[in-house]
């Protein structure tokens, strides 16, 4: 059988299989082929993508701006919430220092220097909504103009090149609320109104505080404030060898009260009573002693009914006086009780003894009173010579002179009078600077709870969030980088469209705190303005009450304390402090919480959450866009889009200056150093911007123009 001849190329093959130089060839032509061909679509969708990417960082920068926006409120809004907290602080401390006539003068000045900080806080207010409200009409630029500055600067990467802006959602802001002005009208009136009578009645019970505290000194005093010299604590320790809590000392008349007094003397009678004993064994002495001991069961059972009744509003005491001489004792039960024995003498007399340890009293047959010896009824012994006044020169040795217990028992006893006639003078004046300003103080608490419920609120453009469009041309052909003859690259890459979405979400409350924080604590140090003493401290209650937006209750009462520390309410009546105190326990029971200072934070979101928030007649168009993927034709809707954003953005470019001032903050009323309260806006000049922006518009709609009715975006 003749032999096929195999093909001249398959003689030079080896018999097993293998593969030729051309098959190879081939191969290595497919392989490359497909790598350029992989890296070219890479290529491509990698422009795509990152088109996305810079709409994405357009979206989050533009959104950022509402998210300062909000901070730039919440700031005006604490101011709003410091100056009424100042203002009804200033006013109240005002109400207690009118409560003593040494600290009278300042409280006129803080009522009206209060006064003025609550009209300072209703015009700030208004000022701040303006101003808002300016800022607000100013967020479609700043918002178009963020985006158009990220965008341009992602320029350049493989060739691309972009421009696009962001369009607010909604479109509209509402106007900025603060509630209406003259919450604080009604305490204002009603300080006002009170202010003459506190004053009187802060007088009145000044002056009857002085005559209390005068009259207790002094019994202080006699008591034992004079010790180591004679008083009632040191005759005690020395006449009866008392000590311990018998005979306590108080070093301070603040300490001490007039039932020390009296309880010392309750337990110095019985003492003496039970350590009486003639001092010889002489008659003289011995009929001493005697009456002594008479004189002293008598002070036990008198002193001993006395009493001490004393609280804040009221005090009653009964000091039972001892006789200090025969004309005193004739008064009391000493000289009509009948106690002393009556015996016959030899002429058939009655008379009468001292006691019964007389030689002549062994056969008495009656006793008799003193009352009964002065009328007559018996003659007097001839051994006792037994008199009234005898027993009144027992009483009388003791308490006419300083070595007498007896004399200084009597003073704090005088005093007493003296004290309780002061304090009945002074617990219905006191009542009454207590009732007027305790009212005040409610008034206060009822404005405060008006005034910070009558915030300022925002709801400005973009607070559902916004929606970047970006889009990118290529001007290179779309094989730039990987030339190859393998595969086709002729062609450049097209304009690239993209849109993203954007919005706020709560972040950590603690990051919100820090950043008002931070802008307060500027305003803060802006506000230490040197002032006259009065209004120092005012500014200095202003500074703590930065924080109560942030800290709520704890900085009211830090507030309170930081200018109670500049008043000299420590009067005799005390009541400058009891007022101070009781506006402290009102406002403490206001309850202020914290603001919740969660920070907005601008977050990626599909742009149909965005598009749904807003509801607009445009949204659902570019919604239903969106969902469809439809081509457009006609008005398309990416030159609505285009229109809507550079209307808005150049409408607010006109009014638009670099530094907006908000508000001005006149804590202390015209005429006074001012903080103003400014917004610095992004460096780029007004001009500049209104080109730039209208330069991006009118390349997008040519964009727009040129695939209308064509072709869908890419």
């Amino acid at each position: 059988m003749e032999r096929v001849k195999r093909p001249f190329w398959m003689d030079k093959c080896p018999e097993n299989d293998g593969f030729s130089t051309a098959g190879v060839a081939i191969a290595l032509l497919v392989t490359l082929s497909l790598v350029f061909t992989g890296a070219q679509v890479y290529r491509v969708q990698s422009a795509a993508a990152d088109t996305q990417e810079v709409a994405d960082a357009a979206a989050l920068a533009a959104d950022n701006i509402i998210a300062e926006y909000y901070l730039v409120a919440r700031m005006c809004d604490a101011i709003v919430l410091s100056l009424a907290l100042t203002g009804v602080v200033t006013l109240g401390l005002g109400v207690a220092a009118l409560c003593t006539p040494i600290s009278a003068k300042v409280g006129t000045t803080l009522i009206k220097v209060g006064k003025k900080v609550l009209k300072a806080r209703d015009a700030f207010a208004r000022k701040a909504a303006e101003g808002l409200e300016k800022l607000q009409k100013a967020l479609p630029f700043l918002v178009a103009a963020s985006a158009y500055r990220v965008v341009a600067a992602n320029e350049g990467g493989m060739g691309s090149h972009y421009l696009g802006f962001a369009l607010a959602l909604p479109l509209e802001g509402k106007e900025v609320a603060t509630g209406p002005e003259g919450f604080s009208n009604p305490l204002s009136d009603a300080v006002d109104d009170a202010a003459g009578a506190l004053m009187e009645a802060g007088e009145d019970a000044e002056e009857a505080a002085k005559k209390a505290k005068e009259a207790k000194e002094r019994a202080y005093e006699a008591d034992c404030g004079a010790n180591p010299s004679h008083c009632m604590y040191e005759r005690a320790a020395t006449l009866a060898d008392m000590s311990g809590a018998d005979n306590p000392y108080f070093s301070s008349v603040d300490t001490w009260g007039f039932s020390v007094a009296l309880e010392r003397a309750k337990a110095y009678y019985p003492r003496r009573l039970a350590a009486e004993s003639p001092l010889s064994d002489s008659l003289d002495e011995r009929v001493n002693s005697a009456l002594r001991k008479r004189f002293y069961a008598y002070a036990v059972e008198t002193v001993g009914a006395g009493y001490v009744h004393e609280d804040d509003d009221s005090f009653d005491a009964d000091f039972p006086l001892l006789p200090k001489n025969t004309a005193e004792l004739r008064n009391t039960r000493l000289f009509s009780e009948a106690v002393y024995p009556v015996s016959v003498n030899d002429a058939g007399e009655f008379e009468m003894h001292a006691w019964d340890g007389c030689p002549r009293a062994s056969n008495s047959v009656m006793v008799g009173s003193l009352a009964d010896r002065e009328s007559g009824a018996y003659t007097p012994c001839s051994i006792c010579q037994f008199t009234a006044s005898s027993l009144g020169n027992v009483a009388a040795a003791s308490s006419s002179i300083d070595n007498g217990f007896e004399y200084h028992y009597r003073i704090v006893a005088e005093e007493a009078q003296a004290y309780k006639e002061a304090r009945d003078s002074y617990d219905p004046k006191s009542r009454k600077v207590r009732r007027i300003a305790g009212s005040l103080f409610e008034t206060a608490q009822a404005t405060l709870k008006d005034m910070a419920a009558q915030r300022i609120r925002v709801s400005p453009p973009g607070r559902f969030g916004v929606v970047a469009i970006v889009a990118s041309t290529e001007s290179r052909p779309a094989d730039y980088g990987f030339a190859s003859q393998l595969v086709g690259g002729s062609g450049t890459l097209g304009t690239c469209v993209a849109i993203s979405g954007a919005t706020l979400v709560s972040d950590s409350p603690e990051q919100g705190r820090t950043a008002l924080s931070a802008a307060l604590d500027g305003l803060r140090e802006r506000g230490d303005i040197p002032l006259a003493s009065v209004l120092d401290g005012v500014m200095d209650v202003w500074s703590a009450m930065l924080f109560a937006y942030a800290d709520g209750q704890r900085r009211i009462g830090e507030g309170i304390d930081e200018l109670d520390k500049r008043l000299s309410l420590d009067s005799e009546s005390r009541l400058g402090l009891w007022s101070s105190k009781e506006f402290s326990r009102t406002m403490e029971s206001l309850g202020l919480q914290p603001v919740e200072l969660d920070a907005p934070k601008p977050v990626l979101v599909n742009t149909a959450h965005v598009l749904n928030a807003d509801g607009s007649q445009f949204s659902a168009r570019l919604l239903s866009v969106k969902r469809t993927a439809a081509g457009l034709s006609g008005e398309n809707l990416l030159q609505g889009a285009i229109g809507i954003a550079e209307g808005r953005a150049l409408q607010a470019v006109d009014d638009l200056d670099r530094e907006v001032t908000i508000a001005e903050i006149e804590i202390a009323g015209e005429g006074l150093p001012s903080i103003p309260l400014t917004i610095t806006l992004p460096d780029s000049a007004r001009d500049e911007a209104k080109n730039l922006i209208s330069s991006a518009a009118d390349w997008l709609r040519g964009i727009a123009g040129s695939i209308t009715g064509v072709r869908q975006w890419r």
